[in-house]
């Protein structure tokens, strides 16, 4: 289960430019607070905003509709703009070569968002999006991840270990709620001592060690 910003890619600011233009667009207000985005689904950012400019007559569903068109618009600018972390595409080629390995989504990310921001490297076909967990689904990151669980075992039949990958605390603790494996990956603004602090099993400074990350996600190497 990858966290896209931060631990998968760079986005170059072109999903924080719609989001601010798709905000006005609605509410016919300028935009005037930056909430803290790290860890947080878009559905729990969405009720900051809307709480701190006094927004009362737009839902979430018309904003996230018109936030998805601004970014769609934009969405050649990911791979101007933003980039890969090290890495991301030889360890996604690397566990995509294991049959008993299901890789998908679980992101603070509304989905029509996520599939753009991979679809902008070349990464679209690398996730099973459909058993993934997105930022509309609840406030609370441990959702995300029992959902895409429940998705993937459902669809295949079978029991999963899931591993969950990401750069902030938050990924941590919602591996950790659900008895997942946390990786905190150190290439967003959360330092290693923090991840590890918080919980999580293992911590990578990143994931440019190809044959090492491949092992420990396809649980190869792992004893956590």
């Amino acid at each position: 289960m990858w966290d896209i910003d931060y631990t998968l890619l760079r986005g170059g600011g072109v999903a924080g430019n719609a989001w601010k233009a798709a905000f006005t667009a609605v509410t016919g207000q300028q935009w005037r607070h930056m909430p803290i985005l790290g860890g947080r689904t878009d559905l729990d950012i969405c009720a900051e905003v809307f709480d701190v400019h006094g927004v009362t007559d737009c839902t979430p569903e018309r904003f996230f509709a018109t936030y998805a068109e601004r970014v769609h618009a934009d969405r050649h600018l990911f791979a101007e703009h933003g980039s890969l972390m090290p890495g991301v595409r030889d360890v996604l080629a690397g566990l995509a070569a294991h049959p008993h390995v299901v890789q998908t989504l679980v992101t603070g990310n509304i989905a029509p968002v996520a599939r753009l921001k991979v679809a902008a490297f070349g990464l679209g076909g690398v996730f099973d999006a459909e058993v993934g967990g997105y930022g509309t689904e609840d406030h609370v990151r441990a959702t995300l991840v029992r959902r895409s669980r429940e998705r993937a075992e459902a669809k295949y039949g079978e029991p999963f270990e899931a591993v969950v990958v990401g750069d902030t605390v938050a990924d941590v603790a919602g591996a950790l709620a659900n008895d997942a494996v946390a990786v905190g990956v150190a290439t967003g603004s959360t330092r290693a001592g923090d991840l590890r602090a918080a919980g999580a099993h293992h911590v990578l400074t990143d994931l440019s060690d190809t044959s090492s990350v491949v092992r420990l996600l396809g649980g190869l190497d792992r004893v956590g």
